[in-house]
């Protein structure tokens, strides 16, 4: 673990309560992809994130849902608004890629959660993967959506790779899959047996999520969430 200093590169509103940061660090950081970070708030409040670039990259993004004008990821906010440095420590989480397995991979994430499986991707299109992978992204409404044709675009570069947007309630301009995440994961899949597994969302929701995914044949041993170590 490394404790770093940084340039706020930008803040990017990508919705009304998502925004997009870009820092540049000091010096060049090892990570996993699927790897989390802590923002120093000061020395007793350090405030987790996940990591949205891909180890390559030469910035550091994150993607920061912030509902409410004092809540926990909205006074994040307003420090990167009110200064040019900020400082971090990183890298943290044992639900990294692990890279070396061949077996399929299924990525699924729940609103923001969505920067974990981002930098995932990055890292399996800088190595031109060729394994199987299904990436799942569970909302509660288009507005909610950011950076799809991005993404899109990003998955178009890996061979056998396709990306299912999800949303629990649809409008007449929504062309993807409604209904809840996990559910529309197992319609799709007859058995998750094959599968690497990585999830990202809220604790609760990784926690119905394991239990269903195990009734559906996903094994204990080939599931990673960060969210496993508090559940």
């Amino acid at each position: 673990m490394s404790k770093i200093n940084c340039q706020v590169k930008s803040l990017t509103p990508l919705t009304d309560h998502v925004y997009k940061v870009i820092l540049i660090p000091e010096q060049k950081v090892d990570f996993l992809a699927g790897q989390y970070l802590n923002f120093v708030m000061s020395e007793d409040d350090k405030r987790p994130f996940s990591i949205a670039s891909g180890p390559q990259s030469e910035h550091i993004e994150l993607q920061i849902g912030a509902f409410g004008a004092d809540s926990y990821p909205m006074q994040v906010i307003e420090r990167l608004k009110s200064t040019d440095t900020v400082q971090i420590e990183m890298p943290f989480g044992q639900a990294h890629l692990r890279s070396e397995s061949e077996r399929p991979l299924l990525l699924m994430a729940g609103g923001t959660g969505f920067s974990y499986v981002k930098s995932m991707l990055e890292d399996l299109v800088e190595h031109k993967s060729h394994r199987h992978i299904m990436i799942f992204w569970g909302l509660r409404e288009p507005s909610a959506c950011y950076e799809l044709e991005q993404t899109q675009a990003l998955v178009k570069q890996l061979p056998h790779a396709n990306f299912i947007p999800v949303v629990e309630t649809a409008d007449a301009t929504w062309q993807y899959q409604t209904g809840l995440v996990h559910e529309v994961v197992m319609q799709d899949i007859v058995s998750l047996e094959p599968y690497d597994i990585y999830l990202a969302g809220r604790f609760d929701m990784i926690g119905k999520v394991r239990t269903d995914f195990i009734e559906h044949g996903a094994l204990v041993e080939h599931m990673y969430a960060d969210a496993f170590a508090f559940l």
